[in-house]
């Protein structure tokens, strides 16, 4: 079940508040580059990011986000940019009026957006500026550029007392002063209380755990002080970011028990390839089945050249395979064994699962619920027929050694058997009838 949290309109697309969850991405290309970002921003959107964030780290960056919305919305291209700012976003907001209003979100980093004297009034100033434009910020805690202030205190804190005896220890709790901000009241114990020979004992937490504790802290003082400024509370994401799988589902699950603000999810720095979507998936996997979550980012490095919207796709599919949400219409193939030594099966499955991809943006528009389509193909006789069977509609492809024809299964019974050297062709044609009378009008 998911968790309830407060619902934020960013131009639009509504995340938290039980809507679906969102997919998000984010550019790489030099945002003062207005064409190279304007192109990536649309293929990020064409394959299926519902919010596109991108670099605002200097002033000629700052002056192109306007130009790059224009440029955007000529092209159809709706998806709400979110800006990314570090250091220096209250001096380029102020400076660059048009780019604060071309933004539909703000992301902002406690860790680096001032230090000492300056983090207050350059926060404010950011705030200040999302309220005059009306617009949604994601306070974005990451590990890496964690308040250092805040840390260190909480360090303080856990280690104060302890080489003194268990009577002369103080039983102090951390100063958590989130429960304005998260509506529950649960101060954190500074350390674990044990009882032995009637002697209280305090042990202190470990590193990892103050950590994480800052972290979560840095989000939820922030988005009090957001609030006090006068920002509303639905114009709050909240993001707590580490590389570290074990260690970012335990601060989402902590900060969500302490907070109904809508949780942008991620595992920032996940690396590259496989290895990255797997620790991305394994992390937010976790969570999302708990119902914690309400937009996630993949973030994977890039290969050399490589394809920016991997991760998106990525996104979209872990969404789909957990049931959470539907993009397009499910694939289910045969994995191959030694009864399928032809390749005739995987180029088909291929075949199927492309045609369905670049056809879902018409057929999306034409036929109500074609997401929703179940299609099998496999790859011979042992599990074929059952399999294309309990889909929607199904091909069971012959083995090696088997007979060539291709039995179709509509709705669970037997509609044909093909044959010869076009199946893929008189397959997609049956799968275009079929669409064609169950979803069309």
């Amino acid at each position: 079940m998911r968790k309830n949290t407060i619902a934020v309109n960013i131009d639009g697309v509504m995340v938290g508040g039980g809507a679906p969850i969102v997919v998000q991405s984010m550019t790489n290309t030099d945002t003062a580059d207005i064409e190279a970002t304007v192109n990536q921003v649309a293929q990020l959107a064409q394959a299926g990011s519902e919010l596109v964030r991108i670099t605002v780290d200097k002033n000629e960056a700052a002056a192109a986000v306007p130009y790059i919305r224009e440029r955007l919305d000529k092209m159809g291209v709706s998806v709400p940019l979110v800006g990314d700012f570090h250091y220096i976003g209250h001096k380029l907001l102020s400076d660059y009026p048009d780019c604060a209003k071309a933004l539909a979100k703000y992301r902002i980093n406690p860790g680096n957006v001032g230090f000492k004297a300056k983090r207050d009034i350059q926060f404010s100033t950011l705030i200040e500026l999302a309220i005059k434009y009306n617009k949604v910020i994601r306070i974005g805690v990451n590990w890496g550029s964690l308040d250092e202030e805040l840390l260190t205190r909480l360090m303080n804190e856990n280690m104060a007392g302890v080489s003194g005896s268990g009577a002369e220890r103080p039983t102090a709790t951390y100063k958590d002063e989130t429960s304005g901000a998260s509506g529950a009241e649960r101060p954190t114990a500074i350390r674990e209380r044990t009882t032995t020979n009637n002697k209280t004992n305090f042990e202190p937490h470990s590193a990892d755990f103050v950590m994480r504790e800052a972290i979560i802290q840095s989000a939820l003082l922030s988005a009090k002080r957001a609030e006090e400024i006068g920002l509303g509370r639905d114009k709050i994401i909240l993001s707590t970011k580490t590389s570290n799988v074990q260690s970012l589902i335990k601060i989402y699950q902590d900060l969500s028990k302490r907070s109904d603000y809508a949780l942008h999810l991620g595992l920032t720095e996940a690396g590259m390839g496989s290895k990255g979507i797997v620790a991305s998936s394994a992390a937010l996997g976790i969570l999302l089945q708990q119902g914690i979550g309400d937009t996630i980012r993949i973030s994977l490095t890039p290969e050399p050249d490589g394809d920016r919207t991997l991760e998106v796709k990525v996104a979209r599919e872990l969404l789909q395979t957990m049931g959470f949400r539907q993009f397009v219409p499910e694939v289910a193939a045969c994995p191959g064994c030694g009864r399928t030594t032809s390749t005739t099966f995987q180029l088909l499955a291929r075949e199927i699962e492309d045609h369905l991809i670049s056809s879902m943006p018409k057929w999306r528009d034409k036929y109500k619920g074609v997401e929703n389509l179940n299609v099998a193909v496999m790859g011979c006789i042992v599990n074929g027929p059952g399999e294309s069977k309990h889909a929607d509609i199904g091909i069971s492809l012959p083995g090696t050694g088997e007979t060539p024809a291709a039995p179709v299964f509509i709705e669970g019974k037997k509609a044909a058997t093909l044959r010869g050297v076009n199946i893929a062709e008189q397959f997609k044609q049956m799968l275009a009838d079929y669409i064609e009378q169950r979803f069309g009008s």
